[in-house]
């Protein structure tokens, strides 16, 4: 069966999964930016899974977290380089079950996946580069907005996502509170903190500092800041996991047969030197700071009266999960979240030795907390 024709100027294919894409216009001076700039239009691409009904009253949006894009379930092939990266989440009589529910799962603004970025092509058609403006969680969640128009979804019967992802389900809650009926969000803060900038910069600094970013406009050199864009990750990993799950994997071990007294490395630095490698073979560094600083912008009470103001004009049913060993968004910051929500919500605690990782890898964990969320 085909799912139900979506109003527009295109049509959702037979291919679960299948990436589409379509072309947002913006008003009379673009689309208008929290900085003041503006872009002249945006393309967003996005997969959907199931079929949206004919109230378009079960549409369910996943939202990625930095280095992940709309491919959120399935194998790799043509367009994705990795199989999903929600795998087990999102399916028939999955959690995320798409016998009962549309999910859409956009590439984020900013991205390199298909979505307007860095790398795409300007009204002159050169990549941005450095020219590419700077944005916030709020103008991301604000082209989410104009997807779900242009898909006819006027509510998302739920809308989930981890880190990056999660703060854009809550400025969702908090931004456009009547468009979302139940939250789930994983492994974040309600605002970046000082620590959690302090991460994200040096990580810019990396790859700013590769002689092959020339200032982010490296699309026509033939060349790209691969070495601090590794480096970055690298640094990006470390708050990811946890002292223990490192200790217990690698120790002391050595690379191989290789000899650190002699150059040769040992296996955690092996290990961080793969994790940045495979990251480059698939993603831009531009993308990679324009998202970083957007996260490092994230604040829920800018302009709203503070924290605490904003998550009270929130509406949909929240549900807050985090993760016991999670050094980068450590688990106070998801009980002031849950604290700060109308009807003070518990927090569903996630034991994992994977650190912040764990919303990515403990699927079967996660994957109850959706269920349960979904269900009530």
């Amino acid at each position: 069966m085909s799912p139900t024709p979506i109003p527009g100027t295109w049509q959702i294919g037979d291919d679960p999964g299948h990436r589409q894409f379509v072309e947002l216009k913006g008003g009379d001076q673009g689309f208008a930016l929290e900085s003041g700039e503006a872009l002249a239009n945006v393309t967003v691409a996005f997969e959907t899974w199931g079929q949206l009904n004919h109230g378009a009253t079960n549409a369910v949006l996943v939202l990625h977290a930095l280095s992940g894009d709309s491919h959120a379930e399935g194998p790799s092939g043509p367009g994705h380089v990795s199989p999903g990266w929600w795998d087990g989440l999102i399916g028939p009589g999955a959690p995320i079950d798409t016998e009962r529910y549309f999910v859409v799962c956009p590439n984020v603004l900013g991205g390199c996946q298909g979505t307007t970025g860095p790398s795409s092509p300007d009204a002159e058609n050169s990549p941005y580069g450095s020219r590419f403006p700077v944005i916030t969680i709020r103008d991301q969640v604000a082209v989410e907005a104009a997807l779900a128009d242009e898909l006819g979804i006027e509510q998302w019967a739920a809308m989930i996502g981890g880190s990056m992802g999660a703060m854009r389900a809550l400025e969702w809650s908090v931004g456009y509170p009547d468009r979302v009926e139940r939250a789930v969000v994983l492994a974040v803060s309600a605002a970046a903190s000082a620590e959690q900038i302090a991460l994200c910069s040096l990580q810019i600094r990396a790859i700013k500092s590769d002689p092959a970013f020339v200032n982010g406009d490296y699309y026509s050199t033939g060349k790209s800041p691969s070495t601090g864009l590794s480096i970055a990750r690298g640094l990006g990993q470390l708050s990811y996991r946890t002292e223990h799950e490192f200790d217990v994997r690698f120790a002391r071990e050595v690379q191989d047969e290789e000899a650190p007294l002699h150059g040769g490395r040992y296996a955690v630095e092996s290990y961080l030197e793969y994790q940045g490698e495979k990251l480059t073979r698939r993603f831009d560094a531009n993308s990679y700071i324009v998202l970083s600083e957007a996260m490092n912008h994230h604040d829920l009470g800018r302009a709203r009266g503070g924290v605490a103001e904003a998550l009270r004009t929130v509406r949909a049913r929240v549900t807050v999960a985090g993760i016991a060993r999670d050094r980068l968004y450590p688990l106070e910051q998801q009980l002031e979240i849950a604290r700060l929500l109308p009807g003070d919500e518990e927090v569903h605690v996630i034991h994992s030795e994977f650190g912040h990782d764990g919303f990515l890898l403990e699927t079967e964990l996660v994957g109850e907390i959706v269920r349960t969320a979904l269900r009530s």
